[in-house]
């Protein structure tokens, strides 16, 4: 995963089911300029100059976010909206779904690594170890919260988690659904330790990169922990991966096959109040 840094960018323009989350999405980014470099005071200490410069570059982006990545995300949830209206909610619509959410990321990715290469380019030392020690701390506490617990408990909170997201989405799950969730918590059995484990090897790379930070291939190692990720995974992470990209969309497919008229109302209820928000946006009309 990437750093605080390189995250505090990537939700600042993030992607339209990320920002969905917030009640007042116009209000919450526009803002995001002023409350993400705060976030960065728990990871590591910026001094002023760094504040200043992420300040002025999170500015940058947001207007290109903005003019050439929302309008798309307007077409993506018209996409998923027709989905659910025409009863197309499937494996192969499901699995276009994510590809062109992939893409959107990858595109976001792509426009802030300059300003990501310049900002941990010029970390010093002390900051350094500061990431360093971030990420033995990060990796300590996942370690404990995901993988130190016993499986069945791991399984049921997976459950808690997921059901608590759909309920923002379908309104309370029935009896059907909740066994549903609960099965496609134990199919993904394990996978807490490839997801750690695949964090703590993606951490030792960019570490690598930070030592040589002054090297010429510093950027291009670092396009490549931001932009292609997937390609530093493990074989073990990948093989996970993979089982949980197909698990979620066998549970979604049955979630909406098992849905009432009235979820089915409250899903495209409320997807089309996140379409209004963004639609409603003062920088697209900007």
């Amino acid at each position: 995963m990437p750093t605080r840094l390189f995250k505090a960018l990537l939700t600042a323009l993030g992607f339209a089911l990320a920002l969905a989350a917030c009640s007042r999405i116009d209000l919450a980014y526009r803002n995001l300029d002023r409350l993400v470099p705060w976030s960065l005071g728990d990871y590591l200490a910026m001094n002023r100059e760094q504040k200043n410069l992420l300040d002025e570059r999170l500015k940058e982006h947001l207007a290109w976010h903005c003019k050439t990545q929302l309008p798309g995300y307007l077409d993506w949830l018209d996409r998923v909206r027709d989905m659910v209206a025409e009863d197309q909610v499937t494996d192969q619509a499901l699995q276009q779904r994510t590809v062109e959410a992939r893409q959107a990321i990858g595109r976001v990715a792509e426009e802030i690594t300059p300003s990501a290469t310049e900002l941990l380019r010029g970390m010093s030392d002390q900051q350094v170890a500061e990431m360093q020690q971030a990420f033995r701390d990060d990796i300590s506490e996942r370690q404990k919260e995901y993988v130190d617990t016993p499986l069945p408990k791991q399984i049921n909170s997976r459950a808690a988690r997921m059901q608590k997201r759909l309920n923002a989405w379908f309104g309370d799950l029935n009896a059907a659904q909740r066994l549903r969730v609960l099965n496609w918590s134990q199919a993904l059995g394990d996978q807490n330790r490839q997801w750690i484990a695949n964090r703590q090897h993606w951490q030792q790379q960019l570490m690598l990169a930070m030592n040589q930070r002054d090297d010429a291939s510093f950027e291009p190692r670092l396009a490549t922990l931001l932009q292609r990720k997937e390609s530093l995974w493990t074989p073990e992470y990948r093989q996970a991966f993979q089982n949980t990209e197909q698990q979620a969309r066998s549970l979604l497919v049955d979630l909406v096959h098992l849905s009432s008229p009235a979820q089915r109302q409250f899903l495209q209820d409320r997807l089309s109040k996140v379409r209004s928000d963004f639609s409603e946006m003062k920088c697209l009309k900007g």
